[in-house]
């Protein structure tokens, strides 16, 4: 009997995630990150500070079981934390076989943007901007494409797989 699950299907399931993006809210932007990034999106939950960590790591939660750091992306930003709501949202992440939440006001939507439709960010690289991977101009709107890579921050990636 043949393997129901090969390279194949697994090559026309990566196929899929192509040109998708997660759409999210923070403050009054809206942004998107890689769909193939985002292993599930879960509500705000308990989390528990860990000390001598950059202040926009809120902390860890407990994830059935699995120990994950959580980011808060308007801090991420530089923008002022404010009291989480029903709204609020944890993004889980999976980057290098490491999960990370990422902390966001609301999430919108699944949203296809193809390649022509995306350009690449302004040359401006400070603040916010420096995360940013490329513009979707999805029916005429412009999104933020954020590269998950630089929001996730590489030494945070590679000090958690490390452990």
């Amino acid at each position: 009997m043949a393997d129901p699950w090969n390279g194949e299907e697994e090559g026309l399931f990566h196929d899929s995630l192509r040109d998708k993006y997660l759409t999210f809210q923070v403050e009054r932007e809206q942004y998107g990150i890689e769909i193939q990034y985002v292993t599930e999106i879960i509500g705000i939950q308990p989390i528990t500070a860990v000390p001598q960590m950059p202040d926009y790591i809120r902390g860890i939660i407990n994830l059935r079981g699995t120990v994950i750091p959580v980011m808060d992306v308007r801090v991420r930003f530089g923008l002022p934390p404010r009291a989480y709501s029903d709204r609020t949202c944890i993004i889980v992440v999976e980057l290098k076989e490491v999960a990370v939440g990422l902390i966001v006001d609301s999430v919108a939507e699944v949203m296809s943007i193809p390649a022509e439709d995306i350009v690449p960010p302004p040359d401006i690289r400070n603040g916010e901007s420096r995360f940013v991977a490329g513009v979707g101009k999805p029916s005429g709107a412009m999104l933020l494409l954020l590269d998950c890579h630089l929001l996730i921050n590489e030494h945070l990636v590679t000090a958690e797989a490390s452990n």
